[in-house]
């Protein structure tokens, strides 16, 4: 015997709105109040409910697919983010009546390639972008051919964010989160050094105005520390460090810069040394490291709000979380 599909009939009812809110939370989510989109995605997950793609495709003629780019695999502790970024994005599109379809390229021309055969076959009619900057082809050419698009991260140039990039995107307040990691750190003691990327990348330079900010006169050139996104660099950088004296705790651009500061406070027997990291990767909280967590899941559900609104490109900051913990030893 089979067993009957909830209908949008029967989310309204569970839900206690009408069937149009519904219809709108899965269709124009930005027009509908927040308790009350809550209150139907919540009743759509309870009850398993899955709209008809191929009836809303018939309809609207529209794919009704996202088209997002997968990296190609670089390895590395922290490279897990964007795999929960597309693992979100991918849970959170089923129930708005939307797909994923991902695909691989090796750089922007050959991405902007992939766009304009993905689009000529209909087989997407939206797109999420990551690693945007000044200048970027894509952004252009979705603009030109009026294809909507939100960008996960801003555009950055020499190292600054572009103030009117023209597009929608959703990012994490790094320098928010590496402030929040450094009042912690400094319950350890004031002299907090920030081990950081080379500068000019961006991501890394917010990040270190967040430390810059929080430490004010106390942020000196000596406790910027520098790396390369690698384990063993990072383990190199703090040894000095700790070797020249004068470092109480330090905070990390990444958890793979962490857990080389964690390595190296560990072997020089200073049990005592705080290191907090950037991410929240498996790693961090294997080892006990503490971590911010960027909270990708909440980019992902921002990114499907500005996706299906009709309202003119708008930008969102995600503010991230600390995670402490205490340290395997």
């Amino acid at each position: 015997m089979s067993v009957r599909q909830p209908t949008v009939e029967d989310v309204a009812r569970h839900a206690g709105v009408s069937r149009q809110t519904v219809s709108n939370v899965l269709n124009s989510p930005a027009i509908v109040r927040s308790g009350t989109r809550e209150r139907v995605e919540s009743a759509i997950r309870e009850l398993g409910y899955t709209p008809s793609m191929a009836a809303r495709r018939l309809r609207t003629n529209r794919s009704e697919t996202i088209g997002i780019h997968l990296d190609p695999y670089a390895g590395g502790i922290s490279g897990v983010i964007l795999d929960r970024f597309v693992h979100a994005l991918t849970e959170q599109a089923t129930p708005r009546g939307l797909r994923i379809l991902v695909y691989a390229a090796a750089d922007a021309q050959e991405e902007l390639a992939r766009l304009r055969a993905l689009r000529e076959g209909g087989e997407i009619d939206r797109v999420v972008l990551t690693g945007t900057y000044d200048g970027d082809p894509r952004t252009a050419w979705l603009h030109e051919v009026g294809l909507p698009f939100v960008a996960f991260g801003r555009p950055w140039s020499a190292g600054v964010a572009s103030p009117s990039p023209g597009h929608a995107w959703v990012d994490v307040d790094g320098a928010g989160g590496v402030a929040a990691a450094t009042r912690h750190a400094r319950t350890y003691g004031r002299r907090v050094a920030f081990l950081g990327w080379p500068r000019g990348s961006g991501t890394g330079d917010d990040r270190e105005r967040g430390w810059r900010e929080e430490m004010g006169e106390d942020a000196v050139d000596r406790l910027r520390l520098t790396s390369v996104d690698s384990v063993a660099a990072a383990r190199t950088a703090t040894e000095r460090a700790l070797a020249a004296g004068g470092v109480d705790a330090v905070v990390c651009a990444s958890d793979t810069l962490a857990v080389g500061a964690h390595l190296a406070a560990s072997h020089a027997g200073r049990p005592e040394f705080t290191v907090v990291g950037f991410d929240n990767t498996p790693v961090a909280e294997a080892l006990g490291i503490s971590s911010v967590e960027q909270r990708p899941e909440l980019v992902a559900a921002a990114v499907l709000d500005l996706l299906v609104s009709q309202e003119p490109p708008e930008s969102r900051l995600i503010e991230p979380v600390l995670v402490v913990r205490t340290p395997v030893r």
